[in-house]
């Protein structure tokens, strides 16, 4: 059981909240399920029947003392068609939501261990870099920031600092989660993990 202290304008209670023991071979099935979806998969090669080459007959079949070819467009030569290369196509596969929702308590859980994890009910902030700088120096923040809250101001304050990334709740995800040293989130999105509810 994690005890996390809550922070921010309306903060000063703390949250109990249990969560599973981190596996590093479960973090790395979401995270390469993640990553697989981002990919664009836009890679493309033309075979021998999309280069511009002429269909002729190079040379006679006999009588040159060379191979047999036909055209150019074949693999064999620098110009033709590529044999077996990459055509558009999309990387992502279906991972059980249920490892799902395991990883992503598992990455909280790491934060919540390690002091990374912090719930905040209240930034007070109103859209300005400057005030969500102080507000992190204020806290004892160091590091990188994973930034996951609804409060709009909050985010449009973070978004251009360097080394914090800020999203809505709905982008709360473990590879954002375990590439940034602090987790900064909304304590209304823990609250619900009393219920096993990750």
């Amino acid at each position: 059981m994690s005890q996390i202290k809550v922070i921010g304008k309306n903060g000063g209670r703390a949250l109990e909240v249990e969560f599973p023991e981190a596996k590093v071979g479960i973090l790395h099935d979401v995270v390469t399920w993640q990553l697989a979806k981002r990919r664009r998969g836009t890679a493309s090669t033309k075979t021998r029947a999309q280069v511009s080459r002429v269909g002729k007959k190079m040379y006679s079949q006999k009588g040159t003392g060379n191979a047999r070819h036909g055209d150019r467009s074949v693999p064999t030569f620098v110009g033709g068609g590529v044999a077996f290369g990459p055509k558009p196509r999309s990387y992502a596969y279906t991972l059980p939501r249920k490892v799902r929702q395991l990883g992503l308590a598992m990455a909280l859980g790491d934060r919540a261990t390690t002091g990374k994890l912090f719930a905040v009910d209240g930034f007070g902030v109103e859209g300005k870099t400057k005030q969500f700088v102080a507000w992190v120096k204020e806290n004892g923040i160091e590091g990188s920031i994973f930034l996951v809250t609804d409060d709009v101001n909050a985010r449009l304050a973070a978004r251009n600092l360097r080394n914090v990334t800020a999203v809505a709740v709905e982008g709360l995800n473990v590879y954002d989660i375990l590439r940034h040293d602090n987790l900064v989130i909304d304590a209304v999105v823990l609250e619900p993990a009393k219920d096993g509810e990750e």
